[in-house]
């Protein structure tokens, strides 16, 4: 459960940088827009006879100033978008129109409220704000976030939808923006009632924050480092970049909530004086060690490298440490300290901390994009004066951490000899080290069963398509002379089927995590070094047999008993996945056949895994080859973690629909575990009634 949330908020995390990623663009027009057209800067450095409102320079730059701005206003919708677009399995581009459909829909239902509660004046102070002319609550990048993920459910589970045959027009990827239409209606009408409450919540955590002084300060900047090797940082600080746990303020008598949205209202605005230290104690600390406290831990790992090594590590290190410097992304530095000894990082993380508290113990007033590099310090800090901004801070603790850097990692390394850049053994090339080099060192060994599984379809450049059904790896390769059985065999498969370049490995109800397991192995840097003449991992040995309770499971269909052997499908048929029995439906519903919990439903709905109370591990699969419709002409009733009761309907089906469609609707169920069992033995023969005693198993 833990692995499944850090997952899921990884996801998050990632799909927050398309959003992201527009800030730089976005603050680089406002800060030289705003600079430039700013009256304490132009009287600064004496430009007001060139630069004056109403001359075509101050009109080009106040265009840049409002355009850069625009972005910063309009976040919410950005991520809305950004986020549907990144938790999106397919078909993204349905996903960013519904991501701002559901966002314009949510907000208008939320001004709606207001306006039946009595308008903005009813509301509490500071609640309520404008998003594209819509009056609704001060809900930030939340809102957007809300919308973002909530859309991307949708989606996946809509997409492939298929209606009925009067409203066919409407399925598919159609439905999405209509779905979230409705959605978002309720949504918003709750948010009227719900947010204000979190809202509440925000503030409360905001004013400890902000009350917390500078140690308050420090731990900040030590956790939003200590974050980064786990990809949640951004799910960290956009909070307090965002919302108003980062503070609330009132300028040119609108009120923003949110440390950069602050910082950049102020930007914006041409009566700023000085930036609010309250805001960017959140941005200004990344400068210091960024631009100079990492310059230094290169120099470190360049002097204490071999000799005959230096020529290729400094290279090495001079490009990580210059785009350290003017773009702010340390990841080469970070990541090796992570992968050649965690104690470095370790040491860094709490010097960081310590350089965003002394920039608030200093007043220094710097905010930024999204990262602490030269550009941004150029357009946020020194261009906007000192007066403003107390930027001349920056390169004196800047150089203080250039030493304090290089002597601390210099010491580090030489006196616990670690095998920094240009230290490794001889056989071992110089690098620098990225985010998968660390997390394939945290995997260990791998994933042992996606390698076996990939060296048996003749490793990556062999796959040209991956996909499963309800028990069944299905693999197009380009070679299927490549294709080795008895690896397949060992990853765990029961049997492998040939189709010429179609390759079924059958694994059963587990298929589906197999199949996503493969897909993320064959992304990563293993994946490209394992070849067919690779050894193979060591099969894992099989726990040994349960003793389990005899019991008697249910008809799960209506209809009339077909033997095992002749279901015509050789992977049933075999019993390669497991003893049990079929029946030729006569009426469309799938019942449980015993009281149990749902494992899985399929995302086609031709299937449905289930546990009993006894323990049984049943597969119950509608049809042959019926994963080829899609999930067309199926209808689920339960989903994965259900209790459900002997005979209560799981799945229904048209059956006149599925056979004119070509498809047998012969409905195996089978006992998963068989292993676990003497004997799995039929009861029954013929016609028979849901519910009827079917099947033994002792």
């Amino acid at each position: 459960m833990k692995d499944k949330i850090f997952g899921v908020l990884q996801r998050v995390g990632r799909s927050f940088m398309l959003p992201i990623a527009l800030l730089p663009v976005a603050g680089l027009l406002l800060g030289v827009g705003s600079s430039f057209t700013n009256a304490t800067m132009l009287e600064t450095y004496g430009l007001t006879g060139i630069i004056y409102p109403g001359s075509l320079i101050y009109t080009i730059l106040d265009i840049m100033n409002q355009c850069g701005n625009t972005v910063f206003a309009n976040l919410p919708l950005l991520f809305a978008m950004g986020v549907a677009i990144g938790m999106a399995k397919k078909e993204k581009e349905v996903a960013a129109l519904a991501g701002a459909i559901g966002y314009l829909v949510m907000n208008t239902a939320i001004s709606a409220m207001i306006n039946a509660g009595g308008g903005v004046a009813t509301m509490p102070a500071n609640s309520t704000t404008t998003s594209l002319g819509i009056t609704t609550l001060q809900m930030g990048v939340f809102g957007g976030i809300i919308v973002g993920l909530g859309v991307a459910a949708l989606h996946n589970r809509f997409y492939k939808i298929q209606l009925p045959t009067v409203l066919s027009f409407f399925g598919g990827t159609r439905f999405v923006p209509i779905i979230t239409t409705a959605v978002y209606v309720l949504v918003g009408i709750a948010m009227f009632y719900i947010w204000p409450l979190v809202q509440e919540g925000i503030a409360l955590i905001g004013n400890l924050v902000l009350g917390s002084g500078y140690i308050g300060t420090w731990i900040y900047g030590i956790t939003e480092r200590a974050l980064i090797p786990f990809g949640l940082h951004h799910v960290f600080y956009m909070p307090f970049w965002q919302t108003a746990m980062g503070g609330t303020a009132v300028i040119d008598e609108v009120v923003v909530q949110g440390a950069q949205n602050i910082y950049f209202a102020e930007l914006a605005s041409k009566a700023t004086e000085v930036f609010s230290v309250s805001a960017t104690r959140f941005m200004s600390g990344k400068f210091p060690f960024m631009i100079f406290g990492l310059v230094g831990a290169a120099l470190a790992m360049y002097h204490t490298a071999r000799p005959e090594k230096k020529k290729v590590v400094g290279g090495l290190l001079l490009s990580a440490a210059l785009t350290s410097m003017l773009t702010g992304i340390t990841e080469p530095l970070e990541f090796t300290f992570l992968f050649v000894a965690p104690l470095m990082y370790a040491v860094h993380c709490v010097l960081a901390g310590l350089s965003y508290m002394l920039m608030h113990i200093l007043n220094v007033g710097v905010g930024m994009t999204f990262s602490g590099g030269l550009i941004d310090l150029t357009l946020f800090g020194i261009l906007q004066g000192n007066a403003r901004t107390n930027w001349i801070w920056i390169p004196i603790v800047g150089v203080v951490y250039f030493v304090l850097y290089y002597f601390v990692f210099r010491l580090m390394i030489t006196k616990m000899d670690l095998a920094t850049p240009g230290r490794e053994s001889d056989d071992v090339e110089p690098k620098l080290y990225t985010r998968s080099d660390y997390n394939e060192k945290n995997a260990a060994s791998g994933d042992d069963v996606s390698a076996l599984i990939l060296l048996g379809l003749g490793g990556r450049k062999n796959i040209s398509d991956v996909d499963c059904c309800a028990t069944r790896l299905r693999v197009t390769v380009i070679d299927e002379k490549k294709v080795d059985d008895k690896k397949l065999k060992s990853s765990g498969a029961s049997g492998v089927v040939h189709k010429g370049n179609g390759i079924q490995v059958i694994y059963g109800p587990q298929v589906a995590v197999i199949k996503s397991n493969l897909v993320d192995f064959m992304e990563s840097p293993e994946a490209d070094r394992l070849t067919s003449s690779s050894s193979a991992p060591a099969p894992k040995t099989a726990a040994p047999a349960k003793a389990m309770p005899e019991s008697v499971l249910g008809a799960h269909l209506t209809g009339t008993v077909v033997a095992l052997a002749d279901v015509r499908d050789d992977a049933f048929a075999s019993g390669a996945l497991g003893l049990g029995v079929a029946v030729e439906p006569t009426e469309g519903k799938l019942l449980a056949p015993a009281d149990g919990t749902i494992d899985m439903v399929f995302d086609t709905r031709h299937a449905v895994g289930m546990t009993t109370a006894a323990g049984a591990e049943l597969l119950m699969h509608i049809g042959i080859d019926t994963v080829k419709l899609e999930g067309r002409h199926f209808t689920a009733h339960v989903q994965p973690g259900q209790s459900v009761k002997k005979g209560q309907l799981l799945v229904s089906f048209d059956m006149e629909a599925i056979r004119s469609a070509g498809y047998p609707l012969t409905t195996p169920m089978l006992v998963c575990n068989s292993d676990d069992y003497a004997a799995v033995e039929p009861l029954a023969g013929g016609s028979i009634q849901a519910g009827a005693d079917l099947l033994k198993v002792r």
